[in-house]
């Protein structure tokens, strides 16, 4: 199954300002992303901005952008409005990739767009955690599944708790115990993702402060792509930024 992939991109960050425009070896982070993405097999890749800075830097690589509103309060509202104006079908499935992750493996995306089908309408992808602080670390995110590997819960806490383990020890975890630590990367049948910012807010999602609480709490399966590790991390910080400008500047 074909998919597209598109990329929401803001300018204003709190912590990196002028994020996706950053220098990475010549290029602007979100061009490097649009890049990584076009290695996927998508069919399409498009930025979606709301900012004509990010847009002309897109243009000047010859990376296809289009503009949105810029009120949506996320994400997934942008590139939905970004697939309402270039009105594919319902069942196209759409690749959500952040606008920091310029290190993303392309088959990723083809893996998470992979997992869509006609019931399930949303997918993400998990990885092992094998270190005992990221299992308690409330920024790593967890995600447990069922038996057909479709998400049954995403939590800061450590799921599952394993008990017995743990009212030894939280320091060295027990063997065959490997919580799975969730990647924000997503994939939407695009008739979900136009139905999706009409969705009520959950209570367990405001609690937790994760948005895919909201699609499980409404009743839509969600599945899940495992892969051995951690992919490359984002960009997120000033160093971040520098590791990431390290890697570009040695190719």
């Amino acid at each position: 199954m074909g998919f597209i992939v598109i990329i929401p991109a803001r300018l204003a960050s709190t912590r990196l300002p002028n994020k996706p425009l950053a220098d990475l070896g010549g290029k602007p982070m979100v061009v490097r992303v649009a890049e990584r993405a076009a290695l996927s097999g998508a069919e399409r890749v498009v930025v979606a901005t709301d900012h004509l800075d990010i847009a002309a830097a897109c243009a000047a690589h010859g990376v296809e952008a289009f503009m949105t509103r810029s009120d949506h309060p996320s994400g997934t509202d942008r590139i939905a409005e970004v697939a309402r104006a270039l009105e594919l079908d319902d069942d196209a499935v759409v690749v959500n990739l952040q606008g920091d992750e310029p290190l993303i493996d392309p088959s990723l995306l083809a893996a998470c767009a992979a997992r869509i089908a006609a019931d399930v309408p949303m997918a993400t992808c998990a990885h092992p955690l094998l270190d005992a602080s990221d299992c308690f670390n409330p920024n790593v995110v967890k995600v447990v599944l069922d038996k057909n590997g479709r998400a049954l819960y995403f939590s800061r806490a450590t799921i599952p708790w394993h008990r017995d383990a743990f009212a030894q020890s939280k320091d060295v975890l027990p063997d065959g115990y490997a919580p799975l630590r969730h990647i924000g990367l997503y994939a939407y049948s695009n008739g979900f993702l136009q139905a999706y910012p009409g969705l009520q807010a959950a209570p367990i999602e405001e609690a937790e402060a994760l948005e895919q609480l909201r699609v499980l709490w409404h009743g839509y399966p969600i599945a899940v792509h495992i892969t051995s590790s951690a992919p490359a991390a984002g960009v997120d910080t000033p160093e971040d930024l520098e590791r990431v400008q390290k890697h570009f500047a040695a190719e």
